[in-house]
């Protein structure tokens, strides 16, 4: 047999046909040389793979080989049956071979099988003669096997093909972990080490290392990150299909979305005649009530025989463990709290309280001393059994909440259950018109550089300096956030621009918020002389103000807005549109009822006793009105069972529910950390049905993406007019003032700022607070910060929106190719009916928008929609992209970091501002058809333009839009490969590229 061998290298292929269901192809190629049968490994879903594989053919006979030929055809595999969809053929004659040393890499344009088949693309290759007597012929391919089965010769780079067709089999297989061995490469090779990175699927050669075992962890199984339904025991019935189904034997209460829970409430209200204890003759008595393992404790009170406490404790009856409970009376001291007095219950006698029945008087019982002996001290007590329900329920301190032998007030009002409202927020809106008699004190003929300093609390402007002059003008305007009831005053100050450095105020104006014209429409609003004094005092005193007859004096218009929606989240993620005037508030079309049943398998966030725990409770804000849970502590599966209503104006609205761990039970300096977030859309729920659903607490962290647990929730929107609720998607998003006087997009964003700050500011002074990172959290607050992750997404949803396009440009393309004869032929019908009956387009297209619709129904979603990790990008994000996202602004980290994102992101910008000129100059080309910039191809297009106009004049519009249609839908043997006539023309036109620096 002859050295001679027929290398051939398949390099890649770009552009090849869809062939499955999934709009794509797992190509394959199979070579075809001298009775020898060769095929590559296969690349799923991959339109343009890349193979970088070898092969070497034996040649037969020599004398013959420039009569042979090398084929090589291109297939897509598909699972699960032996069909092979044909893309394409190459065919390379014996006479275009070449030595090794000349052989260069060359794209084949390929060919159809036949006349009716489909081809599209091109595949590289690289042919070639070599006699290198150290080279073997490769391994024939077995020709029923698949062809990820082939195994290379030892000569054709045998640990890059290896890894290679491993690769495919992990992204072809379910994902699971795999050990690869390098191959030791043969003594003519060079050893090399691949470097791989199957995140980014990129391969590239080493320096040369000894060989060892690389560990390929692929994507696993990803962890649930998807909404589960339940089926939980509610409202004294079972939930199926979205419906309560009742019991006959459970009474139905208010609190029909949650788990009954019972409850041993006991009310400690107060004591007299306590003996007194200490040396000193007084004492200071506290209560322990005790049942089993759990103790509350009230507050001390010192120097008091006859205290009052009224505080109420809740000891859930499914972890109770002991029949008797017992209230002990103890006196504070130093060193050992003494003895006072004990009362004893029988849990079998504790009655039940079930509302609206009134609250259980409370009774005096005599204490007991050590002996059983009863004593003149008493204490008055309530002692009953009870649910979620009682009205005691959110007062109380829980045992699940009971942290230690000390239950302060600071503790207890930090566990318990509340409910906040958000101030009512205004716009207000200041215009500076001018000043009069502006006199410098320190040099009066110096003619004067005015501005106004304008301040409503923390919020401070300043118009811009006017010309010197002793009647400066200004006519700026500002607007302002504030919050009722009105705290700060608007406070206007002039001063003297007199150096670089240097301010020199002239005089003070200070206006009352509730003295300033309110308005709910654009209407004109009249404006006003204020008299300016040397301090804030005197500016205030209206008096003296009447008493001045010659001051200088400032001209301002002020107007509170009461018909702006005044933004306090994100614009996405609204719970409230209505304007902030009570007189344009319109009628509520619906209730929201939201149960918080339990949280589970919740991530440790603290250490407590050798083992990790967590102390939560969960926030949900709708509106203006926001609720906290209680806190449970030391649990990573609470349970809440709380019910919370709100009223719905808008079915375009988002209510926000989030889990925090309380940080602030112990010490009153912690960040109380977040769990999770879920979101859910009112829009998004059918009226009336009860969904629960499992959602998981997914949170995105420096490490990545993590799930600290899912939340379970049941839901009801209960609509109490059907026609007000389907009104309302007729009606303006925003009240009518966003309209006729709109806010610019970056006015609205800095008055959020300031109304976040402002509510901030007032939650925080409730009791217990919602602290600062809490209402951010809940808000939004720094999604507008810039994020690669969050952009890259963003990117993704902007193509997502146009696949729909896209896909109908490769239909027709597919049409226009001919490629199913039979679909291109039932087009050409529907276009010919449509041509000749055009009052029949309209009616089509929104028939068939109606059957899309009704199709679509069978797949509707059945829960409402949650976090997506993959629209978010948050699976396939970087630790890097993680960091920057994370990092605080301004940034301090290292200048080497900065330097490197700040490229990165001249990288990105750069390709922004690419595409942003290649769509400037298609424009500018179809500008310059007409503009004569190119004076042949202006006139060509006129000339055009004229012959097209008589044609048309003659011709049937019907008869040319047929022929334009059929033109464009022609068959693939009546086109040509290269560009049309029409498109070289377009591309040929001048654009005002060059006409650029």
């Amino acid at each position: 047999m002859s050295n001679i061998k027929l290398g051939v290298e398949v390099i890649s292929a770009h552009g090849l046909f869809n062939a499955d269901k999934q709009n794509s192809c797992s190509p394959f190629v199979e070579l075809k040389f001298d009775n020898q049968i060769f095929h590559t490994t296969t690349k799923p879903n991959d339109p343009n793979p890349v193979w970088h594989e070898s092969f070497y053919f034996a040649v037969s006979d020599p004398s013959f080989l420039s009569t042979l030929t090398l084929e090589a055809h291109v297939y897509s595999y598909q699972d699960g049956t032996d069909a092979k969809p044909f893309l394409g053929k190459v065919r390379v004659n014996g006479t275009s071979f070449v030595p090794h040393s000349e052989a260069a890499p060359f794209n084949y344009p390929l060919e159809k099988r036949s006349v009716f088949s489909r081809a599209r693309g091109e595949l590289g290759l690289r042919v070639f003669i070599t006699e290198d007597p150290s080279i073997t012929p490769s391994l024939p391919t077995p020709v029923q096997g698949s062809p990820r089965s082939y195994i290379p010769s030892p000569r054709q780079e045998p640990v890059k093909s290896i890894i290679t067709a491993a690769a495919n089999m992990v992204a072809a297989d379910k994902p699971k972990a795999r050990t690869l061995y390098n191959v030791t490469p043969s003594v003519n090779q060079q050893p090399q080490q691949p470097v791989m990175n199957y995140g980014m699927q990129e391969m590239r050669a080493a320096a040369p290392m000894p060989p060892r075992v690389v560990q390929y962890n692929g994507p696993g199984p990803s962890s649930d990150f998807t909404v589960k339904e339940t089926s939980p025991f509610l409202g004294g019935g079972r939930i199926i299909g979205g419906r309560i189904v009742r019991g006959t034997q459970r009474p139905v209460g208010t609190y029909d979305l949650v788990e009954e829970m019972r409850f041993l409430f006991v009310r400690v209200v107060k004591a007299r005649d306590l003996p007194d204890r200490d040396l000193t003759g007084s004492l200071d008595p506290y209560v322990e009530v005790k049942i089993g393992n759990f103790k509350g404790v009230t507050r001390h009170l010192d120097k008091n025989s006859d205290p009052e406490w009224n505080q109420v404790f809740a000891f859930a009856k499914e972890n109770l463990q002991s029949n008797v409970l017992e209230i002990v009376v103890k006196d504070k001291d130093l060193v050992l709290d003494d003895y006072v007095g004990t009362v004893r219950f029988d849990l079998h006698e504790v009655r039940s309280r079930v509302p609206p029945d009134s609250p259980l008087a409370p009774e005096w019982y005599r204490l007991e001393n050590k002996r059983g002996e009863k004593k003149r001290a008493e204490i008055m007590l309530a002692v009953w059994e009870g649910t979620q329900a009682d009205e005691a329920f959110g007062d109380a301190v829980f045992s699940d909440s009971l942290t230690s032998s000390d239950s302060s007030d600071i503790i207890s009002a930090n566990l318990r259950s509340k409910v906040y409202h958000s101030p009512r927020l205004w716009y207000l809106r200041v215009k500076i018109i001018e000043a009069q008699d502006v006199i410098i004190v320190s040099d009066k003929s110096r003619l004067p550089e005015a501005f106004v300093r304008i301040q409503v609390g923390n919020q401070m402007l300043k118009t811009k300096v006017a010309q010197r002059s002793f009647h400066p003008r200004w006519d700026n305007e500002f607007m302002f956030v504030v919050a009722e009831p009105f705290e700060e005053h608007l406070v206007l100050s002039v001063e003297d621009h007199s150096a670089a450095n240097r301010d020199e105020p002239v005089g003070k104006a200070v206006i009352p918020l509730s003295a300033i014209e309110r308005r709910n429409d654009d209407r004109a609003f009249r404006s006003r002389w204020f008299h300016l004094e040397d301090s804030i005092s005197d500016a205030m005193d209206e008096d003296k103000a009447k008493r001045v007859k010659f001051a200088t004096r400032l001209h301002v218009a002020a107007v509170l807005e009461g018909g702006y929606h005044v933004f306090d989240e994100s614009t996405y993620y609204s719970s409230d549109l209505r304007p902030t005037a009570r007189q344009l508030w319109k009628q509520a079309i619906g209730v929201l009822e939201l149960g918080i049943l339990n949280a589970n398998g919740l991530h440790p966030v603290k250490n407590r006793d050798g083992k990790g725990t967590s102390d939560t409770y969960v926030v949900a804000k709708y509106g203006h009105k926001w609720v906290r849970s209680r806190t449970v502590i030391n649990s990573l599966n609470p349970k809440y069972n709380e019910q919370y209503t709100w009223e719905v104006l808008d079915p375009a609205t988002v209510l926000t529910i989030c889990v925090f761990d309380n940080g602030h039970f112990s010490s009153g300096n912690g960040r109380d950390q977040t769990i999770g977030k879920v979101r859910i859309r009112l829009s998004t729920l059918q009226t009336g049905r009860v969904y629960t659903n499992a959602y998981p607490l997914l949170v995105l962290t420096p490490s990545g993406l993590k799930k600290r647990g899912e939340l379970h929730l049941a839901v009801r929107f209960t609509c109490t007019s059907v026609s007000n609720t389907l009104m309302k998607y007729t009606k303006p998003l925003l009240p009518k003032m966003h309209y006729t006087q709109p806010l610019s997009v970056n006015l609205q964003e800095i008055l959020r700022v300031q109304a976040l700050n402002i509510i901030v500011a007032r939650l925080g002074r409730s009791e217990p607070p919602l602290r600062r990172e809490v209402v951010e959290y809940m808000t939004d607050a720094k999604t507008h910060l810039f994020s690669m992750r969050r952009s890259k997404a963003n990117f993704f949803r902007f193509t997502a929106v146009f696949s729909g396009v896209m896909s109908v440009w490769k239909w027709m393309g597919e049409v226009c190719s001919w490629r199913t004869p039979v679909t291109t032929g039932l087009v050409h019908v529907l276009y010919t009916m449509l041509v000749m009956f055009p009052e029949m387009i309209l009616p089509t297209v929104f028939l068939y928008m109606a059957v899309i619709g009704l199709w679509n129904y069978r797949i509707r979603p059945r829960f409402p929609p949650h976090m997506d990790t993959k629209l978010s990008y948050a699976e396939s994000v970087n630790a890097d992209e993680l960091d920057e996202e994370f990092d605080i602004f301004p940034t301090m980290k290292a200048p080497d970091i900065v330097k490197m994102r700040y490229d990165r992101l001249r990288i990105v910008a750069g390709k922004i501002q690419t595409v942003v000129g290649d769509i400037a100059a298609q424009g500018e080309r179809v500008q310059a058809l007409l503009s004569w910039r190119d004076p042949r191809a202006t006139a060509i297009f006129v000339t055009f333009c004229f012959i097209v106009a008589m044609v048309l004049y003659i011709t049937p519009f019907k008869l040319f839009a047929l022929l334009s249609g059929y033109y464009f839908m022609r068959h693939p043997k009546l086109r040509h490969r290269i560009p049309s006539a029409p498109l070289n023309f377009f591309r040929r036109l001048p654009a005002m590229t060059d006409s650029m620096l």
